[in-house]
């Protein structure tokens, strides 16, 4: 294995093949680089008041991608990672979300996210010797779903268009388009 450090490319092509990030690897260096860039980001986003259009210029930056300015946020949000979201046009996040994005994290367009969401895209390895080892999944939220307050989605789900997911729910697995689900597990309850 090299020492070598890796760009970013690289680091997000590791991430999207969901391979294992070992401790003390290249990888997991350029992890923890793009963690303290995040920190530095998000300080200066949650601690003082930006207008609309500098919030979308600050998450611009965060997340090294040009975001649409009909992008709008309520702050504090935090972020260990920053660079591997994804947002579409007309979205809406809430105040206190926590996005875990090194896995991959894309918003379709119209999505609208409660308060308190909690996205995940990493898990441990489950053997006690190499759980401090990262294996990520992506999280795909489709377009116009609507995310309620308290939702933790963990690593790997796929959110379908135009779907509801009731407050306090946890995404463990796939939600169709077009439904209205809610729980622990989250299940579908309804379609429309």
């Amino acid at each position: 294995m090299s020492n070598k450090p890796i760009n970013m490319d690289d680091f997000f092509e590791h991430m999207r093949e969901g391979r294992v990030v070992e401790p003390e690897s290249v990888t997991a260096s350029a992890f923890h680089k793009f963690s303290q860039e995040a920190l530095k980001i998000t300080t200066e986003l949650n601690n003082k008041y930006h207008t609309p259009e500098e919030i979308v210029e600050i998450f611009s930056e965060l997340t090294g991608k040009k975001i649409d300015r009909s992008f709008r946020i309520f702050p504090p949000f935090y972020t260990d990672c920053g660079k591997n979201i994804t947002i579409g046009k007309n979205v809406f996040i809430n105040s206190c979300c926590k996005f875990q994005d090194q896995g991959g994290i894309t918003i379709g367009d119209g999505c609208l996210i409660g308060h308190n969401v909690i996205i995940t895209t990493l898990n441990h390895l489950e053997a006690p010797e190499k759980r401090q080892s990262i294996l990520p999944k992506p999280v795909k939220i489709g377009k116009n779903v609507w995310v309620g307050a308290n939702v933790t989605i963990i690593p790997g789900v796929t959110i379908g268009d135009n779907a509801i997911i009731g407050a306090g729910s946890v995404v463990i697995t796939d939600i169709p388009a077009n439904t209205v689900s809610v729980g622990n597990p989250c299940i579908v309850k309804k379609k429309f």
